[in-house]
């Protein structure tokens, strides 16, 4: 894979040049598009943000416009470490590409994942050489090592940003209890890690998740650009 496989929609600050970017990762079987609308919804707290939505790089099979990051059939042992860790090259050099395009530095991107692209903000923001400043994760999990778990991911980290992991109580595909235990499996490698359960919400991001989403993005984003002029 390469970078030039990703592309997909995008939004342009509202006020001047780009001083931040915030890439939106898709779920199993969406798009691009289907995510960018938080884009939407984050421009009057984010106005100097651009924002892209990379659609995943496979399509899914049996499917006019679904794609998706890598293959998921929930039969194969370890298909989900396995998946993320062919996927992450590809990331990798689009959002390296992508704060080129715009001069930024890492301390200007929030990655921001839903469901599976949640599992790809995680495996690839937790390995990248310079952090980015924020991750949120809404409906996903931080893919472990099948066999070596939460030791691997000790070993594996090269940054530490804050992140916000977002879960639907009702969550019928991924249960909530993955909530709890990613972000147990963050503290233990010294992560810092917040989360809301949303109640009553299943697969999905409801008012409350996006505002706090929103929020979280704009505090981190605010924090690393104080700490970049120190």
């Amino acid at each position: 894979m390469t970078s030039a496989l990703l592309d997909g929609p995008r939004l342009a600050p509202r006020s001047g040049a780009p001083s931040q970017l915030i890439v939106l990762l898709h779920g199993y079987g969406a798009d691009g598009k289907d995510l960018i609308e938080l884009g939407r919804q984050w421009q009057r707290l984010l106005p100097q943000a651009a924002f892209v939505a990379p659609n995943a790089p496979e399509r899914v099979p049996m499917s006019a416009v679904g794609r998706q990051w890598f293959a998921l059939t929930m039969r194969e042992p370890g298909e989900r470490w396995k998946g993320v860790t062919q996927a992450r090259p590809a990331l990798d050099a689009f959002l390296d590409a992508e704060l080129r395009r715009h001069a930024l530095s890492s301390s200007a991107l929030a990655l921001v994942g839903f469901s599976q692209g949640t599992m790809m903000a995680l495996h690839c923001g937790l390995r990248r050489e310079a952090a980015p400043a924020v991750i949120v994760g809404y409906s996903g999990l931080l893919v472990l090592e099948p066999g070596k778990e939460r030791q691997s991911l000790k070993a594996e980290v090269r940054s530490k940003p804050p992140i916000l992991l977002v879960h639907g109580e009702a969550d019928d595909l991924i249960p909530a209890s993955a909530l709890f235990e990613s972000a147990e499996a963050l503290a233990e490698a010294a992560i810092p890690c917040e989360w809301h359960l949303s109640p009553r919400l299943g697969h999905g991001i409801d008012a409350e998740g996006l505002r706090q989403g929103g929020e979280f993005i704009a505090a981190a984003l605010a924090r690393a650009r104080r700490a970049a002029s120190l």
